[in-house]
Order: structure tokens, then C-alpha cells, then sequence
């Protein structure tokens, strides 16, 4: 299997590449051909990475081939994950990036670019995972202009599920591995909802085994979506071994069956599911089939409390779309 990685020097890809190497993540017993991608100016960067892959001996790993460009390095790719992408605050051309605008715009030509030769130069089942930020409005310009319908695109929101998890098992003093169709709805970013009312634990309602709304909506809801700058103003850096945790977890959870009564979380193209708007891409409940199909699961009832969450996030995503529609 061939495996597209950008960003290939950065810290994210640091933690990310190795748990792609170990055994089990992918659902083909094929070893696996990196093809890492970077920058020019991360090339030497990256020479160092490739030695300590080279070091580590891994058993599912067949080749390691670097790139300084995506259109040589994507053909014939099986797998596409876009980590790379430039991160609010940095400072290009004498201006530091703050506005959203500005970094839809510059993030969104780079996306413009991987699209196209993904679209043209990967498999026609190739599976795409945007990890680089703003992630779901980068996967709508990558996916409109690869133009290739039979390929799967997703953005990332598998992180917010896992910290979301993470502070449900600390409330009620169970383990992750009980909590059961905990999904994220709409944008990655601080509008992003996770749902509560339609997850269990054990068997038991999660919502109603917290039995506190208030804790819900005014501690729970914004430690999920602000827990990337409470991480940044902690460590001085952004997300990155949970980030790439989160990419490995998509990738397993696409290659095999999602297990009896759970979903799983990423974002994809929006039918209109949950009045979310059509023609964006927005996290939500998924199953896979472990054959490569994932779906949308449609049984969630969401109250009005919910619903109101949604709309926001939901228009969130119209107006990134409408800030990039010249890249569409």
C-alpha cells in the first residue's frame, strides 16, 4: 500500500508515522511504501526523520521515498493524509496570519494544488484525510478540485471524540473504551458540538448517568472546544502526539468494521443529514463496513438544545465556503 503523508517534518508526522508502521492499523496485510512529502526548505529536516524510520526497522514498512513536491509523490497513492498546512500566527510576506480569512485563502491555494494531483495521480479509491486546519473547509476545496468522485475525503475530527471521551471517563469514572456512539457534530473548531444525549455507557445513557446540563453546557462543552489553545497556552505549541493519535485512529477506523452498536467520528460531505447545510464538509456519526464504505448513521434524536448547536456550527461552515468560494 502506498501512503501519502504532508507535512512530513513536522511534529504531527513525528508521532504520526510511526503508529501508521505498527501492525493492525491497516486492514491489508500489503507492507507499506511511504511517500513523504515536504517543503523544500524541511527537505534536510526530513532526511533526519527518514534515518531514525530507518533505524526503527519496522516489519510492516517496504520503502521510504521523500518529496518536495505532491505531484511526484501521489501516484498511485493509496491513502492520502494531509497534515501539512499553515498554522494561524505565523508571519509570511511581513504580515502575521490572524484573520480566518486570510488563512482560508493561503491554506486554500495549497489545498487547491494537493486536490488536483490526488484527484488525477492517486488510486480512484484513494482514501483522504485532512489533518492541516482550517481542516473541513480545506477537505471542500481539496475534494472540489480533485474533481474524482470515487475517492473518499474526510477531514478531521476524531481529536474532539477523543478528548470529548477522555472527559466523560474522568466524570463518571469509567473507562473510554465503555462510551459508546459519542459523535461530533460540524466544524472542527471552538463551534464543533459533541453530543452527549444520544451516547451510553455501558448500556446506560450518558447524558442522563451525568444528570448535570449544567455541567454540560457550561464545563464540558467548552474544555472540548477550547482544549486546543488551553494545549497551546499549556505547552507553547499546538497538538501534536493527540493530533496524530487521532489521524492513526481515523485511518483504523475507515480500513476495518466498526464494532457492534458504536460510530466513529470524521468529517465528511454534507447531505443534508441532521439539517446540516448540503455541500459542506461536517463531522459526523459514521460506520464503516471495513471494505473501504463509510456511511452516515441517521438514528440520533438531538433536542432543541442540540439543534441549536448545530445550526451555529453549521453556518460556521457557510461562511468559510463562502470566503473560499473562488477556490471551489
Amino acid at each position: 500500500m502506498k501512503i501519502l503523508i504532508t507535512g512530513a517534518a513536522g511534529q504531527i508526522s513525528y508521532s504520526l508515522v510511526p503508529f501508521l508502521c505498527e501492525r493492525g492499523i491497516f486492514a491489508s496485510k500489503e507492507k507499506l511504501d511511504l511517500s513523504l512529502v515536504e517543503i523544500p526548505p524541511a527537505m534536510k529536516k526530513l532526511d533526519g526523520f527518514v534515518k531514525e524510520l530507518e533505524d526503527s526497522a519496522y516489519s510492516s514498512v517496504n520503502s521510504i521515498n521523500t518529496y518536495d513536491n505532491i505531484n511526484d509523490a501521489v501516484l498511485d497513492a493509496d491513502w492520502c493524509l494531509l497534515v501539512g498546512s499553515i498554522p494561524r500566527g505565523i508571519v509570511l510576506n511581513g504580515k502575521e496570519i490572524k484573520e480566518r480569512a486570510d488563512l482560508l485563502q493561503i491554506n486554500g491555494s495549497i489545498f487547491t494544488e494537493q486536490g488536483k494531483a490526488i484527484g488525477s495521480k492517486a488510486k480512484n479509491n484513494c482514501k483522504v484525510l485532512v489533518v492541516g486546519n482550517p481542516a473541513n473547509t480545506n477537505a471542500l476545496i481539496g475534494y472540489k478540485n480533485a474533481k474524482n468522485p470515487n475517492q473518499l475525503w474526510m477531514a478531521m475530527t476524531m481529536l474532539d471524540a477523543l478528548r470529548a471521551k477522555a472527559q466523560v471517563a474522568k466524570k463518571l469514572g469509567c473507562h473510554v473504551d465503555d462510551i459508546y456512539r459519542l459523535a461530533i457534530f460540524g466544524n472542527h473548531s471552538p463551534t464543533m458540538f459533541p453530543d452527549l444525549e444520544n451516547s451510553n455507557v455501558s448500556g446506560k445513557n450518558t447524558y442522563e448517568q451525568i444528570g448535570d446540563h449544567e455541567w454540560v453546557e457550561n464545563n464540558f462543552l467548552p474544555k472540548i472546544q477550547q482544549r486546543g489553545a488551553e494545549i497551546i497556552d499549556a505547552r507553547g505549541a499546538s497538538s501534536a502526539s493527540s493530533a496524530a493519535r487521532a489521524a492513526c485512529d481515523t485511518v483504523k477506523n475507515v480500513e476495518h468494521k466498526t464494532r457492534s452498536g458504536d460510530v466513529f467520528n470524521a468529517a465528511v460531505l454534507s447531505d443534508g443529514s441532521y439539517d446540516i447545510a448540503e455541500g459542506v464538509f461536517s463531522g459526523f456519526p459514521l460506520i464503516s463496513d471495513g471494505e473501504g464504505n463509510i456511511k452516515i448513521v441517521r438514528d440520533f434524536n438531538l433536542s432543541e438544545f442540540a439543534q441549536s448547536k448545530i445550526r451555529k456550527t453549521s453556518n460556521e461552515l457557510l461562511e468559510e465556503r463562502e470566503l473560499v468560494k473562488d477556490l471551489l
